[in-house]
């Protein structure tokens, strides 16, 4: 039997990253605007990459680090006047693979090891409850990026939720506060009636009442009360509004720079919950969040089975490139943060790409992945 080669994987990984991972990045981050909204607006267009300075030779004889120069088509579009500023921006040195699979850092070969994860996706559990040895389910939904969702069963029934690990709210809480529907206000949206419609059908159990348990510690009674009861639990000491709520949920789950299922996260969830109608995206949907309720009263009830978290197929490996392509997406954030600020202050009749953009928090964040050991 032929052995396969085993650099061909982080090679096509990383080679992934410098072709698509990269252009994804820049699309996630533009168009960057000032925090107003209304002076400027920032674009990342095409990059390519020059030759890198040295060989591979000189690198390891010099102590040098084998990288290609990145530059980046930007266009600053001055809202006012309407004008377009246009100018390449070198971007830094991004580290070229050898074709070993390894990098040279400061004229030493390194390897990045790829990381063996939990898949991002849908997960149930059932654990004994120890007073009455009833099985109680609950569930994780784990993204790529963006906030946890922790649902579970208590022994009196009461199925709540945690997000990212922040206090625990009754179920039907998140339910109204995501609940839409065009030309229904806010009192109408997430009604009792509303809840009651989507889960009754599996609430079929005759000693536990899993939703008349969950709704009689929900003291919230429609869309408008629940946003502020949610903003209240996650942001405790902050003064709810509706604005700040609202945009609080948005952000949380249905926005894509911050919240991301991934590929393998969309795909792993809809199989496991069947949604055969779910589109390709990667933000969350409501329909998603009601599916995930759905299979726990399920399986509550006797119906479907819990998973075995530790399985490998419920793993997955994170190779060189999505590595790099997270660590590069943390610099490009922090640098997102300066350029907005500098739009702030600067005037737009003279402002630059090349004087908004600094590309230091960038480089510092490829200098750091590369400086760790992993």
């Amino acid at each position: 039997m032929e052995m396969p080669n085993l650099i061909d994987m982080p090679r096509r990984s990383y080679e992934r990253f410098l072709h698509e991972g990269l252009r994804e990045l820049f699309d996630e981050v533009s168009p960057i605007e000032d925090f107003t909204g209304g002076r400027m607006e920032l674009t990342f267009g095409e990059y390519r990459f020059e030759e890198p300075k040295y060989t591979e030779t000189e690198c390891r004889d010099r102590e040098r680090t084998f990288a290609a120069p990145l530059r980046v088509r930007v266009e600053l579009l001055v809202k006012e006047s309407g004008e377009v500023k246009e100018q390449e921006i070198f971007m830094g040195d991004v580290p070229m693979m050898t074709k070993h699979g390894t990098f040279i850092i400061n004229g030493a070969e390194r390897v990045v090891v790829s990381q063996l994860v939990r898949s991002p996706g849908a997960y149930f559990t059932a654990e004994i409850d120890p007073a009455t040895g009833r099985k109680l389910t609950g569930a994780k939904l784990i993204p790529n990026r963006g906030a946890w969702l922790e649902f579970e069963t208590s022994a009196r029934d009461v199925v709540s939720v945690k997000v990212d690990r922040k206090r625990r709210i009754p179920v039907t809480v998140l339910l109204r506060a995501i609940d839409t529907e065009e030309g229904l206000t806010e009192e109408e949206l997430g009604t009792d009636e509303r809840i009651v419609r989507l889960l009754q059908e599996v609430d079929d159990n005759e000693e536990h009442h899993y939703l008349d348990s969950t709704l009689a510690k929900d003291t919230t009674t429609n869309k408008a009360e629940a946003l502020e009861e949610f903003y209240r639990r996650l942001r405790p000491g902050d003064p709810p509004t509706k604005e700040n709520a609202l945009a609080l949920v948005e952000t949380l789950f249905f926005e894509d720079r911050r919240y991301d299922l991934g590929v393998v996260g969309r795909y792993k969830l809809n199989k496991r919950l069947a949604l055969v109608d779910a589109p390709e995206q990667r933000t969350l949907r409501r329909e998603d969040i009601v599916a995930i309720i759905r299979r726990i009263l399920d399986i509550n009830n006797g119906r479907g089975t819990a998973d075995d978290i530790d399985h490998l197929g419920n793993r997955r490996v994170r190779s060189v490139g999505e590595l790099m392509q997270n660590q590069f997406r943390v610099g490009l954030l922090r640098m997102e943060r300066v350029v907005r600020e500098r739009m702030t202050i600067t005037d737009p009749d003279e402002a630059t790409p090349s004087a908004l953009i600094n590309i230091r928090p960038v480089v510092a964040a490829i200098k750091e992945f590369f400086g760790t050991s992993q």
